[in-house]
């Protein structure tokens, strides 16, 4: 297998010049910035993430084991933050027999987040509530 690996190298090298096959020579990567994020008034979201909101200020008992864990923010969708800025918390979803797609962000303090932000689609999108709205 290596000779005839080998032998594919040699001729399109052969044809082609030797940069048929050249590596990228920078490693630099491009990241999207944070696109801007729509504000949503609490009272407009589904009345589970007003109880859901509560808990966080209260400091729980949560319903999920996986409420109060980081979020890594892998998407890429909300602001740069370090990576123990965010936190998510499940929004149930009546009559859903798992955790649903539903979910709150904090960021920053566990209890008081400075921001709060929604997503209804498993962080496909997200909206920062207005808790006061």
């Amino acid at each position: 297998m290596r000779t005839l690996i080998a032998a594919v190298v040699l001729a399109t090298t052969a044809a082609f010049g030797t940069t048929a096959y050249a590596a990228p020579t920078s490693s630099t990567y491009v990241v999207a910035s944070a696109a801007a994020i729509d504000t949503c008034a609490l009272s407009s979201l589904p009345t589970q993430a007003a109880d859901t909101l509560d808990l966080i200020h209260s400091g729980g008992p949560f319903p999920y084991r996986q409420d109060g864990t980081v979020f890594q923010n892998r998407e890429g969708i909300l602001p740069d933050e370090s990576s123990s800025y965010y936190h998510e918390y499940t929004v149930k979803t009546p009559g859903s027999s798992d955790r649903g797609a539903r979910r709150l962000i904090g960021g920053g303090a566990t209890t008081d987040p400075e921001h709060v932000y929604y997503t209804g689609d498993h962080y496909a999108s997200f909206c920062e509530v207005d808790e006061n709205s």
